[in-house]
């Protein structure tokens, strides 16, 4: 059955929204037998994963499940009998509205911000997939939204709650290497497409709504093994690339143990633009203000595609034998090399034989989330944290469409200063019909 939501529907919804009363996360409500009932936006894929992870919590009721695919909405479905089911995010939100207590986000990149500002205007907490947005204004709308709302959200950056990288945190902040100078950060995969145009334009497969999988993106044909389910990440319109896809895995650790702010400017080493997919090989440069962990700014290199990992020649480690993803931490005392995912390695090694390290739990990330939900401690990836690391990634991922390029940044303003031009880049258009507000 299609659902169509309209936009006298979005500004109804928009004005009885404004007359609802802020809750703390204390005042949570949930189901009558003490669980939290949970909406999953997105169940196939990586969205399948996330909602086994977050029914395995005793607490939790899963209550609602929507996807623009019918095939993995039957599957979902028949695993979660009890759940109500959905096509389009926005008729679950408004239709179920205090019978579900809170939300998990887990569709492509470019519905992301979309999905997760529309349930906090319904007052929900969020889980969502990483990278929080497609679009840095996205990102900064979101963190604010959350933050005046008091609601519990997390980012989808699981190995954030790993033993291995809060150990790491604990052991750059200790200072055991010394004041960080250079952080390297790569990832050997390839969700770039070089390609000048997409297959040939077909009509969409019988299970899939097609105009909701666009969602807020500019209508256009269906071409198959491009969008869905196929490499969406690879386009620019849906995905992030490399950078937006491992990205944000990787970079988490070094922001959170050198409590980064937002970078002074990104520029990008990669092909010209194609205004179709995002380069299949980039190296981003940015340069963050000192903290007490760093020397008085900080150089950060990433690597990814062909171009990862690094040559050891160039990190001044010729000998160091990389993994294919991870992060190197140059500090004045001694490096820290971290793989992705695994227990950190301190150099030179006969300096640091009989280091001690730190005993560190580990956390399941989603069950804090449910947790924080239920007023049980907090989230350690909440928008707080997750929008300012996002819109430093994005500002690299904008840099690629201006190859060699320093965007100069202003975060304040959320603005390229040197690069008028580049700042439409910052913010999309949504399609009509398809607006959110806040967005």
């Amino acid at each position: 059955m299609k659902h169509h939501f309209s936009r006298r529907d979005f500004l109804r919804t928009s004005a009885a929204l404004a007359a609802v009363p802020v809750l703390s996360s204390a005042g949570l409500a949930v189901s009558p037998n003490g669980k939290l009932r949970t909406a999953h936006i997105g169940v196939g894929g990586m969205g399948g994963a996330d909602l086994s992870s977050i029914a395995s919590h005793p607490k939790v009721e899963v209550a609602a499940l929507c996807d623009v695919d019918l095939d993995r909405l039957n599957q979902a479905k028949s695993q979660h009998p009890q759940a109500k089911i959905f096509r389009d995010f926005r008729e679950m939100l408004s239709s179920l509205g205090d019978t579900i207590d809170a939300v998990v986000v887990s569709t492509p990149d470019h519905t992301h911000a979309p999905a997760a500002m529309s349930a906090l205007n319904h007052n929900k907490p969020v889980y969502c997939q990483k990278p929080l947005t497609h679009e840095v204004f996205e990102a900064r709308q979101l963190r604010l939204v959350a933050e005046k709302k008091n609601l519990p959200t997390q980012m989808g950056i699981q190995v954030h709650s790993s033993t291995p990288y809060r150990r790491a945190v604990a052991m750059i902040q200790s200072g055991m290497i010394g004041k960080v100078s250079r952080v390297y950060a790569w990832s050997n995969k390839n969700w770039g497409y070089d390609g000048q145009a997409t297959p040939a334009e077909q009509a969409p497969p019988a299970n899939l709504e097609w105009n909701l999988w666009l969602g807020t993106a500019a209508k256009r044909p269906y071409a198959p093994h491009v969008y869905h389910p196929g490499a969406w990440r690879k386009m620019i319109d849906f995905g992030t690339g490399t950078l937006g896809d491992m990205g944000v895995h990787i970079f988490d650790t070094p922001y959170a143990a050198l409590e980064l702010t937002a970078p002074k400017w990104a520029k990008t080493t990669c092909r010209k633009p194609t205004g179709v997919g995002h380069p299949e090989k980039n190296i981003v440069e940015y340069e963050f203000p000192g903290t007490k962990h760093t020397t008085e700014s900080l150089l950060w290199t990433w690597h990814d595609g062909a171009f990862a990992p690094p040559k050891g020649e160039a990190l001044d480690l010729p000998s160091l034998n990389l993994p294919d993803q991870g992060s190197l931490f140059l500090g004045e005392e001694g490096q820290m090399l971290l793989p992705h995912v695994g227990e950190a390695q301190l150099f030179p090694q006969e300096k640091f034989r009989d280091y001690q390290r730190p005993e560190v739990d580990g956390a399941d990330h989603y069950h804090q989330w449910v947790d924080a939900c239920l007023g049980e401690g907090k989230t350690s990836a909440g928008f707080s944290y997750a929008g300012p690391l996002t819109e430093a990634l994005l500002l690299g991922v904008v840099a690629n469409r201006y190859p060699e390029t320093k965007l100069e940044w202003d975060a304040e303003r959320l603005e390229i200063t040197n690069l008028p031009e580049a700042n439409k880049l910052l913010r999309r258009t949504y399609r009509d019909g398809f607006e959110v507000a806040g967005l």
